[in-house]
């Protein structure tokens, strides 16, 4: 059964910096596109970034620059470095394989930015 776990979240201040992790477990982590989604209350989950098995990345452009996706296969984890935070990038953030795969869904870890 595979399952996700996320963490890293928190209250951060603009300009601010995060790191969240996502480690899988129960799978080969090695197989699966893997990527970073969003959410605010009210509105449809949101893609962030992806990284693919080669390591080849993309972003959301409301993102590119300021996040970066990667991970490490030794340790089934996913990264999210998100840096220069903004007020609109608070959210709950989840990690999932791309496209996603609905019982793959985690509780996600929560992002506040705000001063």
């Amino acid at each position: 059964q595979v399952q996700l776990v996320e963490s890293g979240g928190g209250l951060v201040q603009p300009g601010g910096s995060l790191r969240l992790s996502c480690v899988v477990s129960g799978s080969r982590f090695t197989i699966f596109t893997m990527a970073w989604y969003r959410q605010t209350p009210g509105k449809q989950r949101e893609w962030v970034a992806t990284i693919a098995r080669d390591n080849s990345t993309n972003y959301v452009d409301s993102v590119k620059g300021r996040f970066t996706i990667s991970r490490d296969n030794a340790k089934n984890t996913v990264y999210l470095q998100m840096n220069s935070l903004k007020p609109e990038d608070t959210a709950v953030y989840y990690c999932n394989s791309r496209p996603p795969v609905e019982k793959f869904w985690g509780q996600g870890t929560q992002v506040t930015v705000s001063s």
